[in-house]
Formats: structure tokens, sequence, C-alpha cells
């Protein structure tokens, strides 16, 4: 018996040219749909801009507090109610003592560098260094190339300037600081809605979507924790010392060196030094020792300390690219940029290690 024939269909030339114009019309509708979608989200994206640094830092308190928030769901299942409990925690917990650094911080900001002024405009640099040779060659070649006194003095009317904008933009201040934690409130009520629409929208895959979800919420904690929470630890150090030795102005300095903290591959030590140098100048050993010690024994030993047990390797960034990520967020995004530019850098890099894992895997398809 013989086999059947393999049957082949048979197309014509008509068929041919109605089946292209079928995928031309589809390919420009897909293109249109692509369009408005590249349309919408620039959209969506001015819309969100006014509120970026709300909506940042609601993220960010989100994920920090999202382990006590859990801890609060066991005992208070309401979603509704257990959301406003964690967010009134919150306000307490860091907006009250928020309030009363900031009122005396606007007293002391501008005191800070008058006082620096008047106590260099007093200080007779050529009687305190005259045995030291090159301390007063040293001294001689600033004068002659640094207005000091002028300077300072440009620097005291620059914070003037600053805290009087502070309290012209106290209520924006204050507006923001709502919008955050009403924010919060969504995201911390709302959260598993959110992570369901993350997954069904992303373009990546279930596991690629966690891990690139996973690297996000590590590079916040190591940018809060890293970063905030050390700096203010070390800002607070070297301001309670500031305080103990009676030096002028410490929540002022105390602030200053925090900030410097912040930065990769800055530190307090750019205060505290020159600070300790001035004391030691002015016949004040004892306080310029003990500042000495303190700052190198204690503020500067915090880092290594606290980083490893509040970080460990989350952030696995280069200080390099942690020092772009950081400076060039907070030029870039303001300050919302402190989590957002090392968390772009790490998201990048994540995309762009799942990129490389594809091609292998296609490359290996191929060759079998």
């Amino acid at each position: 018996m013989a086999e059947p024939k393999e049957f082949k269909p048979q197309y014509s030339s008509a068929d041919g040219d109605r089946r292209d114009i079928v995928l031309n019309a589809s390919f420009l509708k897909s293109l249109a749909i692509l369009a408005g979608i590249a349309l919408a989200l620039y959209l969506c994206y001015r819309l969100s801009l006014p509120f970026l640094q709300a909506l940042t830092w609601a993220m960010v308190l989100a994920i920090v507090l999202s382990p006590a928030h859990r801890w609060v769901e066991s005992h208070i299942p309401r979603p509704n109610l257990s959301a406003s409990v964690t967010v009134a925690a919150s306000v307490i917990a860091a907006g009250v003592p928020l309030f009363f650094i900031a009122q005396q911080l606007a007293r002391e900001v501008a005191d800070g560098a008058l006082h620096l002024d008047s106590a260099l405009s007093d200080f007779s640099w050529r009687e305190r260094i005259g045995n030291h040779v090159w301390l007063a060659e040293l001294a001689a070649w600033v004068e002659t190339r640094f207005d000091a006194a002028n300077m300072l003095a440009g620097i005291a009317q620059w914070l003037a300037q600053q805290t009087t904008s502070f309290f012209r933009g106290s209520v924006n201040q204050v507006v923001g600081l709502v919008l955050t934690f009403y924010m919060l409130f969504y995201f911390l009520r709302d959260r598993q809605g959110i992570l369901r629409a993350l997954f069904t929208f992303s373009p990546l895959s279930t596991a690629e979507t966690m891990l690139v979800t996973r690297r996000l919420v590590e590079a916040v904690y190591a940018s809060i924790f890293g970063t905030v929470v050390i700096g203010l630890v070390q800002g607070t150090l070297g301001g309670l010392m500031f305080w103990w030795l009676g030096l002028p102005t410490p929540i002022f300095w105390g602030l200053i060196m925090g900030m410097l903290a912040i930065i990769p591959m800055l530190g307090a030590f750019v205060v505290w030094v020159p600070a300790a140098a001035i004391l030691a100048l002015e016949g004040n050993w004892a306080s310029a020792i003990i500042l000495a010690l303190w700052g190198g024994a204690i503020i500067a030993t915090v880092d290594n300390l606290l980083y490893p047990i509040l970080v460990g390797n989350r952030l696995r960034l280069h200080t390099l690219a942690a020092f772009i990520g950081t400076i060039g967020g907070i030029l870039f995004f303001g300050a919302s940029g402190l989590v957002l530019g090392p968390a772009v850098i790490v998201v990048t890099l994540e995309l762009m290690a799942i990129l490389k894992q594809r091609s292998k895997t296609d490359r290996f398809e191929l060759q079998r």
C-alpha cells in the first residue's frame, strides 16, 4: 500500500501579499502602541517630578520600616489601621527630634561662621607660630594669596542667606514631609499590590525581576544605614565633643561633620582635625589632645565598626562608583539623590549582568 503524500499547502502570490499586508499592519499597530506607551511614560514622569523627593523618601521609609510594619500587622490585622500606626510611630520617632534640631540649628547656622571670622580676626598668627619657622612661612603664603577675613565674612553672609531661605521655605518643607508620610501610608498598606503590579508589567522574567528588586532594596539599605546612619552617628559624636569642650555652635559643626561623613573619600576629619590644630595653636593643648584622640580613636573608627554590621556586602560597589553615585545623585536629583544615585548604578549593573547572562544562554542554545 502506497504511503500518503505529504500535504504541502499551496499559497498564491495574492495570499502572500495579503499576509505581508497583515504583518505590516500589525507591526505598525504595535509601533503605535509602543510610541503611545513611551509618550505616556514621559508624561507620567513629568507629572511625578514635583513629587520626586516625597516619593523617594516614602519608598525608602517603606523599605526600612517593612520589618517593623510586619510586626504591627501581626498584632493589628486591619491594613488601614496598621499602616496608620506605623506612620504615626515614624512621625513621632523622626519628626519631633528633627523639628527641635532644626530650630537649634537655625540659631547656630549663621553664628558659626561669624564666630570663626571674629576668632581669626583677633588671632595673632605671628605671635602664636613665631617659634615654628615652617608654620610662619605657611601663614605668610596663605596671607599673600587669600584674604581669609573677607572669605569667612562671605561664608557668614552666605550662611545667613541660607538661614533666611530656610525660614522662607519652611512651608514647602512641611508640605514635603506631609506628602512623604501620606505616600508612606499607601506604600505600606498596598505594598503587596504594588509588588504584584511590578511583577506583572516587568519585561523581565519573575526570577530576574526578583533579583533586580532585591538589589534595589539592598542599595537602599546600604545608602541609608551605610551613609546616613553612620554619618549621623559620626556627626553626633563630633558635635557632642564640641559641646563638651565648650566650642561654639556644636550642632552646626556636628551637622557639617555628619554631611561630610556621608560623602565617600571625605569624612568628619575635615572639621575636627583643623579644630584640634586651632586649639593647639591657641595654646589649649588639653582640649586639642582630647579632640584629636576622640576624633582619631572614636569618630574615625565608627565607620569601620558599624559599616560591616549595618551594610555588610549589600552595596558591593567600588568606592569610585559609590562616590559618583552619591555626589552625582545629589547634584541631579537633590537630597533624594543620596539614595537614587547609588540605586541607579546598582540597578544598571544588574540589568547589564542579566543581559550578559541571556547572551551566554542564547549562544549556548545556538551551539546546540
